[in-house]
């Protein structure tokens, strides 16, 4: 098997990106994304010494060159990237607009005088009908 430099190069590359994802901490979620992208840079490496799969996956599938089904590999990549940082990010928004309530009540409530009746802002709340 003779490596090409273009080989050589591309999984350096791969190696580094590795390398970087495993220096940064996260929580325990994370860990099912850094095990699919441990598999996916395998993958890569396997792909970029070995080429000829591409095609015969490509053939097996009905495609008809690899080149184009790596293509079509890379789109579904690429979308399922976006669905997953769009409802990541949609769940932050959630969060922050959550806690963006919260604060404004707590704040609410502490610089409100007691009303005569005695209760808070969080008793009016509380109550069905009330602070709508």
């Amino acid at each position: 098997m003779k490596l090409v430099l273009i080989q050589i190069l591309l999984i350096a590359v791969v190696i580094v990106v590795v390398a970087r994802l495993f220096r940064s901490r996260g929580a325990r979620a994370q860990a099912i994304r850094r095990l699919g992208l441990v598999l996916f840079a395998a993958f890569a490496v396997v792909s970029i010494l070995f080429p000829e799969v591409w095609n015969r996956i490509a053939h097996v599938v009905g495609v008809g060159r690899g080149t184009d089904m790596v293509l079509y590999a890379l789109v579904v990549a690429f979308l399922s990237f976006t669905v997953t940082t769009y409802l990541r990010f949609r769940e932050l928004e959630t969060r922050y607009t959550k806690l963006a309530r919260r604060l404004a009540l707590d704040e609410a409530a502490m610089t409100r005088p007691p009303s005569a009746s005695g209760g808070d802002l969080g008793d009016v709340l509380d109550e069905p009908g009330g602070g709508d």
